[in-house]
């Protein structure tokens, strides 16, 4: 059959809306990297009120670049540190302060205590002591493998939503299937990232759990849209995951130093919450972890629940066509 030339209103259409995405998706990586600032960045300040006194007031100085949290002495700057309750702390003792980072938590955050640990020693100091509390394993010194892995894993879970809409898996057939390849996923890639590379250094087990869990939120997302939104449901799950939660993750330097509400907006979605789980259980032995645990939770059943819906009313709308009423499978008596 002749198919029908577009008309000119079509590929003018097209002609705008490739640029205006295109600018969009730039914008939504460019602009938290472009104004990357520390914004309430919470660390620690330990020492006496005495001793602590003036840096105090050198920090207040900062505006409301960092969140101080007073604490007694060392021990319990690290034990906070530990904790993931700051991201490190300024020790003042008698001997002069030193300073305590956490580059696990995150390398540019311990950069950053650096030079504004540098900029708040006392007057004829050229540098202040520091001592790295929490750091990634040797076989990854800056915690970059990390950061290149959520990417991957919401590659994962986009590709697991898709196929399963893509082979009409419906109700639990694709709830099952997605629980079951997220599960797979999980075990492969902690025996790559651990066992094989050793970049985490935490709990096997527990990192199996966080990465497949990282891959099922995505994906019963995304096959949870599409179960009830057709195709459309596809490109909002991508929309989502893959554009706005990678753009805010926050995964390659910290929430806080995302611009507002960049930061807020990628720890309520899959990649921002699987980073800073995975974080946590790789490095602070699941401090923290609590949070995004919930989170990724919430995504993973709404998006199930999702599934259920939508393989509920393609049920329904088939057993309509046919004109025959949709009914409970009933099992058949023995013998």
């Amino acid at each position: 059959m002749p198919t029908t030339p577009p008309s000119r209103r079509t590929m003018i259409t097209a002609l705008v809306l490739i640029p205006l995405i295109a600018a969009a998706v730039l914008c939504l990586f460019a602009w938290p990297a472009a104004r990357t600032a520390p914004r309430d960045v919470p660390i620690g300040l330990a020492g006496t009120p005495a001793a602590t006194a003036g840096l105090q007031q050198k920090l207040d100085r900062q505006g409301s670049a960092f969140e101080v949290h007073r604490y007694a002495d060392d021990a319990a700057a690290r034990a906070a540190i530990k904790h993931r309750d700051v991201y490190g702390a300024v020790v003042v003792t008698a001997q002069g302060p030193h300073l305590l980072t956490a580059s696990a938590a995150s390398p540019v955050v311990a950069q950053l205590l650096q030079k504004a640990a540098a900029e708040l020693a006392p007057a004829g100091s050229t540098a202040i002591p520091v001592a790295d509390v929490v750091s990634p394993p040797a076989a990854d010194p800056r915690g970059t493998a990390l950061t290149s892995s959520i990417l991957p894993l919401a590659m994962a879970g986009m590709a697991a939503g898709v196929i399963v809409t893509l082979f009409r898996l419906r109700g639990i057939r694709a709830a099952a299937v997605l629980v079951a390849a997220s599960a797979l996923v999980g075990l492969a890639a902690a025996a790559v990232t651990d066992s094989w590379l050793g970049v985490f250094a935490g709990s096997w087990w527990a990192e199996a759990g966080v990465l497949g869990l990282a891959v099922l939120s995505i994906g019963a997302l995304v096959a949870g849209l599409a179960a009830l939104l057709g195709t459309r449901g596809i490109g909002i799950g991508a929309l989502l995951t893959m554009l706005v939660g990678n753009a805010f993750s926050g995964a390659g330097s910290a929430p806080q130093l995302l611009p507002e509400p960049a930061g807020m907006i990628g720890q309520l979605l899959p990649p921002g919450a699987a980073a800073t789980l995975l974080r946590s259980v790789a490095y602070f032995d699941s401090s923290a972890a609590l949070v995004p645990a919930l989170t990724l939770g919430a995504w993973a059943v709404l998006g199930l629940a999702g599934v259920m819906v939508g393989g509920m009313r393609a049920r329904r709308a088939a057993a309509t066509a046919s004109g025959t009423p949709a009914q409970t499978p009933q099992l058949e008596p023995v013998g």
